[in-house]
């Protein structure tokens, strides 16, 4: 077990938990936000950080170290007076230059050493982030050099500062799962999902979420994750529900010096404002007209003020959502807003067994909201617990009303399918659902029929549904009776009409 991390509420995959950060001496709380700060290039002054709720910052080290004036500052006043910060600092070994350019000027010791020199709390060793779509042998190499790195991070003596194992892998997932391993096998702290930036650029989520989840799978449920490069607020529910507690984000600066504006729902261009969507306070004190017209850097500076309210402020909800047993409800509204959100949802619930074992049993409720919400892993988990129950003789399964003719009678309710009636009072069973529902509600429901089917051969059983679409009956097997009850007669085996 990892003694830096521990969990205090899950939902799905996401988690509020504490990172303990010996070295700073501060203890974050996850789901957190990393806001990037160049040190030649400030847009919000650090020691401001804590108005928007900051606990922790990422800065690049390998930017200090090849700045000679910035280099002597560093070691001799320490990264925390650098920047002006008190909490948790995290730093960069410059990998992505890496990715960027081709090449560096240093290696996994040196630069480990340099950010423990100048006070760095966790560091990172120099890895491949490996980009999205590469041939699998370049993938895999990259990932073998990647991993040789992390074993000689094991060797190098950094005190107590932790160090990032980053798992790479490209877009394919079951590199990233033994990449996950690997790192996790290793006495290295937090665990980044690396190269995942060019697909948040194009706004891949689906692939972000596969990498993940490949990820998660190789790792610990004790291993914290960061997400490398995730910072735009529309996706942080997403991610948090993917399994990942730290998150770094450069958007907020550099979206603000292009005059963009960021939304939970996606980014909008200040030029395009009419009013300001937000309850933040640059939004109530300012109006777009007003911002527009200021100086350059002062307009900058407004506009990353927001950009960090707003994504602080969805982080916020994001940590209720999962103490409050709702954060597949947040996922769902927020995946709704835009199709690639709604894409990178889909891929979280193609892993809906994996994300089950993590996810509470019971909770306050469940509502179904599109046809996306059949595939939740607590639909899932109560399928598959169908074959614990003990269904005799012939078994009417009815959204309708009970008959005394049959030796049982259960209830179904789309998108769950079956279940005693002693279980209605049940979590997911007492879920808020559609009075119109949808077609792959109903196919979920018969899935579930034609699992307690194939569970207990020795049972009859008659499903009485009200109108279900012929595309989810073919889900029923032969073997069920089927009634509608908009067109058929209730009866029981013995023919006696209800």
């Amino acid at each position: 077990m990892r003694d830096v991390f521990e969990i205090r509420a899950q939902d799905a995959g996401g988690r509020v938990g504490d990172l303990h950060v010996p070295r700073a001496d501060v203890t974050v709380e996850t789901p957190a936000l990393l806001p990037v700060v160049n040190p030649n290039v400030i847009t919000v002054d650090p020691a401001r950080f804590d108005e928007f709720g900051a606990e922790i910052l990422i800065t690049n080290s390998y930017i200090i170290k090849r700045d000679d004036d910035l280099a002597a500052r560093a070691r001799e006043e320490g990264l925390h007076d650098l920047l002006g910060f008190d909490g948790a600092i995290m730093t960069d070994s410059g990998s992505f230059q890496l990715s960027e350019y081709g090449e560096i000027d240093t290696d996994t010791e040196e630069i480990l050493r340099f950010q423990h020199d100048i006070g760095s709390d966790i560091g990172t060793p120099v890895d491949i982030p490996t980009p999205p779509d590469v041939d699998r042998e370049r993938a895999a190499d990259e990932l073998r050099t990647t991993q040789e790195r992390l074993e000689l991070a094991e060797t190098v003596d950094v005190g107590d500062m932790l160090v990032n194992a980053p798992v790479q892998g490209s877009t394919y997932p079951d590199l990233r799962e033994e990449a996950g391993a690997h790192a996790y096998a290793t006495d290295l702290d937090v665990f980044p999902v690396g190269a995942a930036v060019p697909m948040m650029n194009d706004y891949r989520y689906d692939d972000v979420a596969r990498a993940v989840a490949g990820a998660k799978r190789g790792l610990g449920a004790d291993a914290p994750v960061h997400l490398f490069g995730a910072g735009h607020p529309m996706m942080f529910a997403l991610a948090v529900a993917l399994g990942c507690d730290l998150f770094d984000s450069a958007a907020y600066a550099l979206y603000a010096r292009d005059d963009r504006y960021l939304t939970v729902h996606g980014t909008e261009q200040l030029a395009d404002l009419h009013h300001f969507p937000c309850a933040c306070p640059i939004c109530t004190e300012h109006t777009p007209e007003e911002v527009r017209r200021m100086p350059d850097a002062a307009r900058e500076e407004l506009l990353a003020e927001h950009n960090l309210h707003v994504s602080f402020t969805e982080l916020r909800r994001v940590k209720q959502a999962v103490r409050d047993g709702d954060l597949l409800e947040l996922v769902e509204a927020r995946a709704h807003a835009h199709p690639r959100t709604l894409d990178g949802y889909r891929a979280l619930l193609d892993h809906a067994a994996q994300y089950e074992a993590s996810d509470p049993a019971s909770k306050d409720a469940f509502f179904y909201a599109s046809a996306e919400s059949a595939r939740r892993p607590e639909v899932l988990r109560h399928r598959e617990r169908l074959a614990r129950l003990s269904p005799e003789g012939h078994v009417l399964l009815s959204e309708g009303p009970r008959h005394d003719g049959y030796d049982e009678c259960w209830r179904v309710k789309a998108p769950f399918g079956p279940y005693p009636a002693a279980l209605s009072e049940v979590y997911p069973l007492t879920a808020e659902t559609p009075s119109n529902m949808d077609r792959e509600g109903y196919e979920a429901a018969a899935k579930g029929v034609a699992r307690l089917a194939g569970e207990h051969p020795d049972a009859d059983f008659t499903l009485a549904h009200e109108s279900w679409p012929a595309d989810a009956l073919d889900y029923v097997p032969p073997r069920v009776e089927t009634l509608d009850l908009g067109e058929d007669r209730l009866t029981g085996p013995d023919g006696d009409e209800t």
